[in-house]
C-alpha cells in the first residue's frame, strides 16, 4: 500500500472512536520495526521523524545543531526507509514530521517524502501562531500533505522542545485556530509533559479535551486532538536499566490508563518517544550484560564504551554513532552489528505493540480509506482547504 497522508488514518479514529499511536524513529531499523509491529496488530501506523531526527539521520550526530541541510538529507533517509518497508504493507502507514520549527524544514520533510508535518508555532502570539501554520497549510494541502498545529504549551523537554512552565489551551481559541488555519490536527496542552520526568502521579485535565472536541463538533469543524508528551515510561524498564549499569532517576510518565480513557474523549493521535529510547537502551545494556565478551569485539567496542560512560542517558542517539551508515541506511556490515540492530527492533516492538492494544488501534487498519496525496490534494482543493 502505497505512504498515506495523515488526515484519513485521523478520519477513521473520529467516526470509529480510537486513539492512534505516533511513535518516533531515529534509524532505519526503527522504522523497520514500527511498520512490522503494527503490521502483526492489523493497525494503520504514524511514523514520526522529529525535526532533529531528520538532523542525525542526516549523518549529524551533534543534532542539536543539526544545519537545514542535514534535516533535508535525514528526512530523504527515514522516507526511504519507510517507503522500502511500507509500499508493499497491507496496512497504511503516515510519515509525519514532529516538532517542525520552520516553515523551511516542513519544506524539508514535504520535498523528502513526508506525508505529514507539524509546524510548532505555540510559542508564538496567537495570531502569529495562526499566520505560521495557515503558511504551512497553503503549501502543504496542494501536495495532499496533512498539517498539524500546536496551540498552548507543554512543560518539560525533549530534543530542542524545552519549557519550564505550561500553558493550557483554550477551547475557544483552538475553534478559531482551526478555523483560520483549515490544519488537520492540533496538539492540546492539557497536562501532558514532554521528556521523561513529568512527575509522578501526573494529571491529564480531561475536561480541557472534552471541550475542545464538543466546541469544534458545534461548528463543524474537523480536527484531530493530539496528545503529545504522552510516554507511559514503564517503571520496569527503568528499573531494568539500572540494574544493569544504568542511573536513570525521577523517571515517570502518564499513566496507561488516563490515555487510554482520553483516546475515548475525542484524543484521536497520542505520541510516544521515551518508551521507545528507554525499551532500546535497556535492550543494549542488556546485550552486554549477557554477552560479556561483546565489549572486546572491534565494532562494538565504541558502543559499549559509551553505554559504560553515560550511564544516566537513555537515547539511543547518544550510543548508536559509532555505527551511522546502519542507523541511516540499515546497511549491517556483520554479525556485532546485526546484534546490536537485534536488540534495537526487538525493544521498538515491545514498547510499540502494547500501546497498539492499550490504545485500541488493533485491527482497525481496514477501516482506513487507503487515498494517495494526489486524491487527497483534490480533497483539499474541492473543500477550500
Amino acid at each position: 500500500m502505497p505512504i498515506v497522508p495523515l488526515r484519513p488514518i485521523l478520519e477513521a479514529t473520529e467516526k470509529y472512536n480510537y486513539a492512534q499511536g505516533a511513535f518516533n524513529v531515529n534509524a532505519v531499523a526503527q522504522a523497520k520495526a514500527v511498520i512490522e509491529v503494527h503490521e502483526m496488530f492489523r493497525s494503520a501506523a504514524i511514523i514520526q521523524g522529529a525535526d532533529l531526527a531528520n538532523a542525525f539521520m542526516g549523518g549529524r550526530t551533534d543534532f542539536a545543531n543539526g544545519t537545514l541541510e542535514d534535516k533535508k538529507i535525514g528526512a530523504n533517509n527515514i522516507a526511504n526507509a519507510v517507503r522500502k518497508y511500507g509500499e508493499k504493507s497491507p496496512i497504511p502507514i503516515a510519515l509525519h514530521l514532529d516538532h517542525g520549527k520552520s516553515i523551511e524544514a516542513c519544506l524539508a520533510a514535504m520535498d523528502g517524502g513526508y506525508t505529514s508535518v507539524m509546524i510548532d508555532g505555540s510559542h508564538l502570539p496567537f495570531e502569529e501562531n495562526i499566520e505560521l501554520t495557515r503558511e504551512v497549510v497553503k503549501l502543504a494541502h496542494p501536495r495532499g500533505v496533512s498539517v498539524e498545529g500546536e496551540l498552548g504549551v507543554l512543560a518539560g523537554v525533549e530534543d530542542h522542545v524545552f519549557s519550564e512552565t505550561s500553558t493550557y489551551t483554550n477551547p475557544m481559541d483552538a475553534v478559531e485556530f482551526v478555523r483560520k488555519t483549515g490544519c488537520d490536527a492540533l496538539a492540546i496542552s492539557y497536562g501532558t509533559k514532554h521528556g521523561a520526568n513529568k512527575g509522578a502521579g501526573a494529571k491529564i485535565r480531561k475536561e480541557i479535551a472534552i471541550a475542545t472536541k464538543e466546541c469544534l463538533r458545534h461548528e463543524g469543524l474537523f480536527c484531530a486532538l493530539v496528545s503529545h508528551g504522552s510516554s507511559t515510561v514503564p517503571q520496569y524498564i527503568v528499573k531494568e536499566i539500572n540494574e544493569l549499569g544504568g542511573t536513570i532517576t525521577n523517571a515517570h510518565g502518564i499513566s496507561k490508563e488516563q490515555l487510554k480513557e482520553v483516546s475515548k474523549l475525542g484524543i484521536a493521535k497520542i505520541n510516544v518517544d521515551t518508551d521507545i529510547r528507554l525499551a532500546v537502551t535497556r535492550n543494549l545494556r542488556e546485550l552486554f550484560w549477557y554477552n560479556p565478551e561483546l565489549k572486546t569485539h572491534d565494532s562494538l567496542v565504541p558502543i559499549w564504551k559509551l553505554l559504560e560512560s553515560k550511564t544516566a542517558d537513555f537515547d539511543p542517539r547518544v550510543f548508536l554513532p559509532p555505527i551511522m551508515d546502519t542507523v541511516m541506511y540499515g546497511n549491517i556490515p556483520n554479525e556485532d552489528v546485526a546484534l546490536i540492530i537485534d536488540a534495537v527492533e526487538r525493544g521498538v516492538k515491545e514498547a510499540v505493540g502494547t500501546l497498539i492494544v492499550e490504545f485500541d488501534s488493533f485491527g482497525k487498519a481496514p477501516l482506513v480509506e487507503a487515498i494517495s496525496l494526489d486524491e487527497m490534494a483534490e480533497r483539499y482543493k474541492k473543500a477550500g482547504i
